[in-house]
């Protein structure tokens, strides 16, 4: 049985500008999907421009920074996507 699990995605700074969106909602086929997973899977939606900032990335998952991608995302959960930021 196929179980699609829908996570919000939404982008920042550079994220945004690479992604060419502020936010999205991606829908995985698969019961117990990783941050990796969603990470990957964006990255092959937007191209190479979003992977070079992907790279360099953190990651909140419903507010909570993520340390380790092999974390489970829930469904409905939200993941933010933090590229380096500059300034002072």
């Amino acid at each position: 049985m196929t179980v699609t699990v829908a996570v919000r995605i939404r982008y920042f700074a550079g994220a945004r500008a690479a992604a060419g969106v502020a936010d999205e909602d991606l829908l995985l086929d698969t019961s117990e999907p990783t941050v990796a997973l969603v990470v990957s899977t964006i990255g092959e939606r937007h191209g190479d421009k979003l992977g070079k900032v992907l790279a360099a990335s953190s990651f909140l998952l419903d507010g909570v920074a993520v340390r380790d991608t092999s974390t489970r995302v829930p469904a409905g959960a939200q993941l933010d996507v933090l590229p380096p930021f500059a300034g002072g």
